[in-house]
């Protein structure tokens, strides 16, 4: 059974930081591209950013390009977001996604990912 789990989120104050976990299990996770999706109430879902297995590279949408980081942990099947001067307008519930390789930006092809995580809710208030 395919599962992607996130942990992390929570509420942060302007400017502060959250890193967020997605635990992968039931398929070969370092065959994947990895992708974060946000989505905020009233919103459309929006790409994050990606891990391409295709060319190795992370790919970040313009609006978190310089404070958002993403790494993976082949050996703990776990792929991480860092979000550093976080901002009122990064609220919203955050999911990994795991998809076949895909050259170029990853995060702007949503669906080509084939599993999903249940999300994890960032909150950005003073």
């Amino acid at each position: 059974e395919v599962q992607l789990v996130e942990s992390g989120g929570g509420l942060v104050q302007p400017g502060g930081s959250l890193r967020l976990s997605c635990a992968a299990s039931g398929f070969t996770f370092s065959s994947y591209d990895m992708g974060w999706f946000r989505q905020a109430p009233g919103k459309a879902r929006e790409g994050v950013g990606c891990l391409s297995t295709a060319d190795g590279r992370t790919y970040y949408a313009d609006s978190v390009k310089g404070r958002f980081t993403i790494s993976r942990d082949n050996a703990k099947n776990t792929v991480y977001l860092q979000m550093n001067s976080l901002k009122p307008e990064d609220t919203a519930m955050y999911y990994c996604a795991a998809g076949p390789p895909y050259g170029g930006a990853c995060f702007s092809v949503p669906n080509k990912y084939n599993y999903w995580g249940q999300g994890t809710q960032v909150t950005v208030s003073s």
